[in-house]
This record gives C-alpha cells, sequence and structure tokens, in this order.
C-alpha cells in the first residue's frame, strides 16, 4: 500500500511541476522548489534518521538484524507488535513525508532551472 501511495504522489509531484512550469516564473519556481527541498531535507532527515534507530533497537533485541537492512527498513515491521508500531509509526511517515517534499522540490527546482536556461 506505501509503495502504491509513494507512486501517486510521485505521479501528481510531476503534474504539479509541469502546472507551475507553466504558471510561475523560473526564478519564483526555483526559489519556491528550493524552499520545499530544504523543508523535505530538515524534516525528513532527523526523523527518518530517528526511525532508523528506534527501529533497530526495537528489532534487535528480538531477531539477528540482516547485514543491509537498512536499505528495506520496512520488511522489519512484521516483527513489531502494536504497541511497537505505534511507537515507530509517527517517525516513519514523517520521514516519508520529507523524503517526498525532497524529491518533489528537487524536481521543481531542476525544472526551474531548465526554464530559465
Amino acid at each position: 500500500m506505501l509503495e502504491i501511495t509513494l507512486v501517486l504522489t510521485a505521479v501528481v509531484a510531476v503534474g504539479l511541476v509541469v502546472l507551475l512550469a507553466t504558471v510561475l516564473t523560473a526564478p519564483v519556481m526555483i526559489m519556491l522548489a528550493g524552499g520545499a527541498l530544504l523543508l523535505g531535507l530538515v524534516v525528513g532527515v532527523p526523523t527518518g534518521f530517528w526511525y532508523h534507530v528506534v527501529l533497530y533497537r526495537i528489532v534487535s533485541a528480538k531477531i539477528a538484524v540482516p547485514r543491509r537492512w537498512w536499505l528495506s527498513p520496512s520488511a522489519l515491521h512484521v516483527h513489531l507488535t502494536g504497541a511497537e508500531r505505534r511507537r515507530i509509526w509517527l517517525w516513519y511517515r514523517l520521514g516519508g513525508i520529507g523524503f517526498v517534499l525532497s524529491v518533489v522540490g528537487g524536481l521543481a527546482a531542476i525544472a526551474g532551472l531548465l526554464m530559465a536556461r
């Protein structure tokens, strides 16, 4: 379900970038996109990091965590109880929101820079 949401978000983001490219001037678009990128990084990096720390602490107490677990951390969610899922849920969502903002901001900034060219 999460993957479908991310794909739909990416499709909507690309559509918004195209819409913004036709409505906004390049300098304004670059500034707004840079702000979205910065906001995404400020929100996503610390919350995503903390999600990984908390998830590792919980799961490593139960099983031997695979060597590259951080490449697909959501696969470890099967080892969580309901209370543990609630404990990481906020960090998981905020990290994802930050990631999406970063990607959308980056794509919009690239589009703005190409328009200015």
